[in-house]
């Protein structure tokens, strides 16, 4: 994921977290907050966040790396100039390890379907 596309700093996740909105599934929960767009650059930025309480390391990153992926698939559809704060729950890794790569995908794209932020493919 190329660099802007990312959250990095602390203060844009608390921004999110603060003044954005939330929509929460049973194993994840999207966060998400309008910017004001200081440049022509109005690409949406994605921050991923797992908790130690949902494994070890290894897991943490197996999380990481297959939520990005699902955002890499659906940001052409996402509503642009948005940041987007995606929040794993304990429940993710064991649903993520028994399912299709499809299902993931399907709670995501409902995550972001809930809060009107997605387009539907023509």
């Amino acid at each position: 994921m190329d660099k802007k596309h990312r959250l990095t700093r602390s203060g844009d996740f608390q921004r999110v977290y603060r003044q954005g909105k939330s929509v929460a599934g049973r194993n994840a929960v999207l966060y998400y907050f309008e910017r004001v767009s200081e440049s022509e650059d109005d690409a949406s930025r994605l921050g991923v966040s797992v908790s130690k309480k949902v494994g070890g390391a290894v897991v943490r990153n197996q999380v990481k790396r297959v939520l990005k992926e699902i955002f890499r698939e659906l940001q052409d559809r996402t509503a642009p100039n948005y940041d987007y704060v995606i929040i794993a729950r304990h429940g993710l890794p064991d649903f993520l390890e028994k399912r299709r790569h499809e299902e993931v995908v399907a709670i995501i794209t409902d995550l972001f379907q809930r809060a009107n932020l997605i387009q539907e493919k023509d």
